[in-house]
Formats: structure tokens, sequence, C-alpha cells
């Protein structure tokens, strides 16, 4: 008469990619850089399109008020904006120099995108080509014109994300990277057998599973 082991057979659980998890001033500096870039970039992506300049236009011998949003007057900010959040998640998807130069982009994009909001605060092409919609007269130019503050909340956005940049700089050698148990190449390695799989012992196929392999194969 057989007799059944009590003792359950361990069953490995899958490590799919992952994310070790920073310790110390790694991982303050490492919530630091997300909140900093992921703020200022919503915060530049919500106040571009807000209301940066106001005027009037002289239209059949009155006048018609005119205005701009950020996007009319430059998409700078908005496009690194993007680019910056895209720099940011990507610093976790490389290392060594391939991090370095990604933080470096994140840096360079804030600061692009606040030098232009700052250059657009003082702009009136935007609100002179609206003029010469309305009135059509490409001549035409805006008078009493005035500029909102919207311009500068995207440029202290932008800087938020040059911020996140100088952390990643500064701190991104202490932060994770992507990384999982199974990544190998798919052509065999040379040099190297395999444990022989008996397919009658259970702690043998659990092992096989362990490290990747198909136990069936070969049967």
């Amino acid at each position: 008469m057989g007799y059944v082991s009590a003792v359950p057979v361990p069953v490995p659980q899958p490590r799919a990619a992952r994310v070790a998890v920073p310790t110390g001033g790694g991982r303050r500096s490492l919530a630091a850089a997300l909140f900093l870039g992921a703020l200022g970039a919503t915060v530049v992506l919500l106040s571009a399109g807000q209301i940066w300049a106001e005027g009037v236009a002289s239209v059949g011998g009155g006048t018609v008020p005119v205005e701009a949003d950020g996007g009319a007057v430059t998409g700078v900010p908005t496009a690194l904006a993007i680019v910056g959040l895209a720099a940011l998640f990507a610093v976790f998807a490389v290392r060594r120099t391939g991090r370095t130069l990604v933080a470096a982009l994140l840096a360079l994009s804030g600061a692009g995108a606040a030098l232009a909001a700052v250059l657009g605060a003082s702009d009136s092409s935007a609100l002179d080509a609206e003029a010469a919609r309305i009135s059509g007269d490409t001549a035409a130019v805006v008078s009493g014109l005035t500029h909102t503050a919207w311009p500068y909340v995207t440029a202290a956005g932008a800087a938020l994300i040059l911020l996140a940049g100088l952390f990643a700089l500064r701190f991104g050698k202490t932060w994770p990277a992507m990384g999982g148990r199974y990544e190998r190449s798919a052509t065999p390695r040379t040099g190297r057998t395999a444990p022989a799989v008996d397919p009658d012992r259970p702690e043998d196929l659990w092992k096989a599973l362990d490290r990747g392999e198909d136990p069936t194969r070969g049967e």
C-alpha cells in the first residue's frame, strides 16, 4: 500500500519584471523627482490652454476684443512637457550612461519650456494674427494689449520639471531600474546542460519551471 506525503510541494511564484525599492535617501529623492516631474508637466499642460494675452482690434469703425491662449502664442512648452513626462518614466528603463542622458533630457525639457513661456509672456504676434483674421486686414494690430499671469504659471511648472531632472542627475545612480529574473536569451547557452528532469518527481518539475524551462520538452 502506497503512502501519500503530507508535505506540500512548494509552488514557485512567477517572478515577473519588477522594480526594486530603494532605501534611505534614494527613496526620498525618487519620490521627490516623480512628484515634481508629474506635477510640473500637469501644470504646464493645463496652463498652456489658458488665455495668455488679450487686447482689442479695430473692425468696421468699432473695436472687438481678441484673445490668445498659450497654444496660440507658443506650442513649445506643451511639447517639451510631454517630452519631459516621457523622459521622467524612461529614467527607470535605462541604466548608467543611458540614465544620465535621459535625466539630462528631462532637465533640458523643463528649462526649454520655462524659457519659451517667459518669452511668450510679452509676445503679441498671436493677437495680431487674430486681429488680422477678424478684421480681414493683414496689417491690423492689436491695441490695449495685456498679458495674464498664465505664462508665468507655465514657467513655474516647467521649473518643477527642471528640478526633477536635476534630482535625477544627482541621485539617479541610487534609483532602481526595470528588470526581471527571466531576462535571458532565447538562444541556448553553449557549454551548459540543463539538469535532467524526472517526470515522476514533482520537485524536479517545479524546479524546471522555476528556471524558466519547459519540463515536458523532449517527452
